[in-house]
């Protein structure tokens, strides 16, 4: 089979591998829409995990089910389905112990283009299959439940690790398609207030669109500045951090109030380091919180997202600003996500 991968560090190109074995408790897919990720980007040409040669990228699509192993029984040839990022073995202890997205490890769940191929090909595997695949949503298209497999999940996960809360004022900081995703997730929480970081003009009218109260660009000077002024010098409730790097945690937590916290789901650069400043945080002693979080993956997870499609309670046609057909539109949404024009939010292919 035909896939696109990582050849190394700076470079990509088409290669043959072979057709994956389905093991007993497996399902081999065949991609019909894929969505090209900021991570895929970071992972070519930033090095953000490390050198890897000869690995299919892509983790997040919609698929067709081809072949199911012999213990599977949710699932058959012919289903359409959303596939996650993140697909961890849920009879892991680390999933026993409430650590899905790390089972056999840290970041293990994380399998395509991680640890192992990815989507980006003819056909793939997925593990775990009655555990990690879910249903196409009913009446939800195709294009919109792609955004299941890795834009919803971390951006509402961001705001539940935040721990929003009626009332609250709320920073969101990278306004991306997981950020845009964290300000519609504030509003279904009871956020009183979102304050967003960005400076792309779509990304900005999306946030509007969705119920942002308040526009920051970083571009104009430090954000902590910016936010103390508009709440008066007292900081947010809460801080949603999904794009930057580590020295956006600097910000974050001159942004916020004592007792307050910081939900994170970026992934940083291999070399990356954390910065919090020590005043800010109490000289340790602030009472805020930082807390970071892999995506939850897994059936139940999606099911529960879906459904906030497939009810209309959230809408993620704005997320979608390019589409593409056909294998050969694949590379060039890959380097849009690379040259990341004003006017890219998210692109999909659709095979």
């Amino acid at each position: 089979m035909r896939g696109y991968a990582m050849l190394k560090i700076g470079e990509t190109g088409w290669i043959e591998k072979p057709v994956p074995v389905c093991g007993p408790m497996d399902a081999i897919l065949k991609p019909t829409i894929l969505a090209p990720c900021t991570t895929d980007v970071k992972t070519v040409w930033k090095g953000a995990l490390g050198e890897r040669h000869n690995m299919i990228l892509g983790h997040e699509c919609c698929a067709e089910v081809v072949e199911v192993g012999s213990l599977v029984k949710d699932f058959k040839p012919g289903d359409q389905v959303v596939v996650p990022a993140v697909t961890p073995n849920w009879s892991s202890l680390e999933a026993q112990g409430g650590a899905s997205s790390h089972s056999g490890g840290m970041l293990n769940a994380w399998k395509y283009s991680n640890t192992e191929d990815g989507m980006f090909s003819e056909y793939f595997a997925c593990s775990d299959a009655d555990g990690n695949l879910a249903p196409i949503p009913a009446g939800v298209a195709p294009e919109e439940a792609v955004m299941l497999s890795d834009m919803i999940p971390p951006g509402f996960q961001s705001v539940e690790l935040a721990d929003v809360q009626f009332g609250d004022t709320v920073l969101v900081i990278g306004i991306g398609p997981v950020g845009l995703m964290a300000v519609a997730a504030s509003l279904l929480r009871g956020a009183a207030r979102v304050i967003v970081v960005g400076s792309r003009p779509a990304s900005l009218a999306a946030a509007k669109a969705y119920g942002a109260t308040e526009f920051i660009n970083y571009k104009d000077g430090p954000i902590e500045d910016s936010v103390l002024k508009l709440t008066g010098g007292k900081g947010v409730d809460r801080v949603c951090v999904c794009g930057g790097d580590g020295e956006t945690f600097a910000a974050a937590v001159r942004s916020l109030k004592p007792g307050g916290k910081i939900g994170s789901v970026i992934s940083m650069d291999l070399h990356d380091t954390v910065k919090v400043p020590s005043t800010e945080w109490g000289f340790g002693m602030g009472d805020k919180q930082i807390v970071g979080g892999a995506m939850i993956g897994g059936r139940l997870r999606l099911e529960k997202l879906g459904a906030l499609l497939s009810s209309g309670r959230l809408d993620v046609k704005p997320l979608i600003t390019h589409r593409f057909h056909g294998w050969d539109g694949l590379e060039e949404s890959i380097f849009l996500g690379r040259s990341k024009p004003a006017d890219l939010i998210k692109s999909v292919v659709t095979l």
